[in-house]
């Protein structure tokens, strides 16, 4: 057990540049508090003392705001920062190296017994506010950018924004820690797993759609001019500019 405070004491400093002194860590971050009352209540909740476990998380959100069934089973190193708003279901599984940030869910989408909840492999950061829903499997060293939605499984590496989560040029994924680094380094912070010019895959879809109308009207106008040469008569036909075009009920 002390080891393991040990190690969570020094990943709030790996992971927050705020972070001033161990006194400050073990007296103001409540992050590092709802994992020290966890422990205690997954402790309870492992010895069948049920009632106890729960009651146990309760003072513990009452005290930092921060929501832990009992029966979550959490790694080493793991790092809530802020952390008012966040909580984490009763089967759900978090491994080591991971961080969420304030208002995340790691929430259910039924109410059948059995696994209900998300597993987060090793090195996985939420961003503040995302909702990651059901037994879904997040990959090792993957990111769930801020506000997203996800309720699928999300590959190792990825990237997953918006609503519902979308993977962002996962052909490019990160493959190893030094890339992981170099992420972190252009994003300045990479803790909310978003940057602030972060593509858009909705807007990139319409984009290409856009591209290949543009294409397509390129080769209608060769058609027509090879019919045209061609003497063909054909019925021309005005098209609207896009700006004229209006929504009909």
């Amino acid at each position: 057990m002390l080891e393991q405070i040990k190690e969570d004491i020094n990943c709030v400093f790996d992971r927050d540049p705020a972070a001033q002194s161990v006194f400050e860590v073990i007296t103001a971050y409540p992050g590092f508090h709802a994992m020290i009352i966890h422990r205690i209540a997954h402790l309870f909740w492992k010895k069948q003392f049920r009632w106890l476990g729960r009651f146990t998380s309760h003072l513990g959100r009452w005290i930092t705001g921060i929501e832990i069934h009992p029966g979550a089973e959490i790694g080493r190193r793991f790092f809530i920062d802020h952390g008012m708003g966040v909580v984490i279901g009763g089967t759900a599984i978090i491994g080591d190296d991971c961080t969420l940030y304030q208002g995340v869910t790691l929430g259910g989408t039924s109410w059948n017994k059995g696994k209900r909840h998300p597993t987060l492999l090793n090195g996985v950061v939420v961003g503040a506010g995302a909702k990651v829903l059901g037994p879904i499997e997040i990959g090792e060293d993957a990111r769930i950018g801020s506000n997203s939605v996800v309720v699928k499984s999300v590959p190792a590496g990825a990237t997953v924004v918006g609503i519902p989560g979308h993977l962002i040029d996962n052909s490019k994924k990160i493959k190893s820690r030094k890339e992981q680094e170099q992420m972190a380094n252009k994003m300045g912070f990479n803790a909310y797993g978003a940057t602030s010019d972060m593509p858009d895959p909705v807007a990139h879809a319409i984009n290409n759609m856009l591209d290949h109308i543009q294409l397509m009207d390129i080769q209608l106008n060769s058609m027509k001019k090879a019919l045209n040469d061609a003497g063909i008569d054909h019925k021309e036909q005005t098209l609207p500019k896009l700006n004229d075009c209006e929504i009909k009920e």
